[in-house]
C-alpha cells in the first residue's frame, strides 16, 4: 500500500496532528485516579490476549497494554505512524482505518476505540466500521468504545458550548444508536489533571474555539483540573 497523507474519506484530528507536544500533555492528564482504566479492564480484560487500539494516533496508549499477549495499533493518519511505532513496548502499528482493517478474520480478542471513528450522529453512521470490527474479532471478542459524555462534567460544558463538537453527537443519540445494536453503555466520571494551569489552558485551546475557552476560563480558571465524564460502549458481535 502506498502511504498518502491519509485515506480519502478520513478527516484528520488537528489536536494531535498539529499539536503533538500539547497532545502528549493532554494524554498525561487523562484519568489521574485510574477510574477509566479500571473500567476498561473490567469491561474486556486483555491479559494474555490480542488487543487492537483502533485509531491509535501517535501511540500514547500502546505501552499501557503491557499485559496483553500482542498489541496492534491501527491508524489512518499516515503522519502519525512513525511516532506510534517509536513507542516502547513493541506494539505492531499498521496503516488502516475502521472501515479497512489490515487484519485477518478472527484475529483479535479486544478492540479499543478511544475517541476515534465511533461517534454516531444524525449525519454519520459508523456501521461499516462496526461490520469490519466484527470480522476481525474472535468468537467472544469485545469492542470497547471510549466516548465523551456530553451531559455530565465540566468537559461536557465545553463540548455543549462548542460547535466543533457537533459531529460527536449529543449523548442521547449515540447511546441510543449503540443500544439498538445490542451494546451496553456505562457512564463514568473522571478528570483531567495537569501539572500547572498554563498546561490546562493550552490544552483547552487545542480542543475548543478560543471564545469558548475565554468564557470558561474567565469563570473557572486558573485551574489545573476539571471533571470529565466518559461513556463506555461495550459491544459483542451477535452470534
Amino acid at each position: 500500500m502506498t502511504l498518502g497523507h491519509s485515506f480519502d474519506d478520513f478527516v484528520p484530528a488537528p489536536n494531535q496532528a498539529d499539536h503533538r507536544s500539547l497532545y502528549e500533555v493532554e494524554n498525561r492528564a487523562i484519568d489521574p485516579h485510574g477510574t477509566l482504566w479500571r473500567a476498561l479492564e473490567e469491561a474486556a480484560p486483555w491479559h494474555g490476549r490480542t488487543l487492537l487500539d483502533l485509531g491509535c494516533g501517535t501511540g500514547y496508549w500502546l505501552p499501557h497494554y503491557r499485559d496483553a499477549a500482542e498489541v496492534i495499533g491501527v491508524e489512518p493518519d499516515a503522519r502519525l505512524l512513525d511516532s506510534a511505532r517509536a513507542r516502547s513496548g513493541g506494539a505492531r502499528v499498521l496503516y488502516g482505518s475502521a472501515e479497512r482493517l489490515p487484519l485477518d478474520d478472527d484475529s483479535i480478542d479486544v478492540v479499543h476505540a478511544r475517541f476515534a471513528y465511533f461517534f454516531p450522529h444524525e449525519n454519520f453512521d459508523p456501521s461499516p466500521g462496526l461490520t469490519e470490527v466484527a470480522r476481525v474479532l474472535r468468537p467472544g471478542g469485545r469492542l470497547v468504545v471510549i466516548d465523551n459524555d456530553t451531559e455530565n462534567g465540566e468537559f461536557a460544558e465545553l463540548l455543549r458550548a462548542s460547535d466543533w463538537a457537533e459531529n460527536q453527537g449529543q449523548t442521547p443519540y449515540p447511546t441510543r444508536w449503540w443500544a439498538e445494536r445490542g451494546a451496553s453503555t456505562t457512564p463514568l466520571m473522571s478528570a483531567w489533571s495537569f501539572e500547572d494551569a498554563a498546561d490546562c489552558e493550552a490544552v483547552l485551546r487545542i480542543e475548543f474555539p478560543s471564545d469558548v475557552v475565554d468564557a470558561w476560563w474567565w469563570e473557572n480558571g486558573p485551574t489545573t483540573e476539571l471533571s470529565y465524564g466518559y461513556l463506555l460502549h461495550l459491544w459483542e458481535p451477535p452470534v
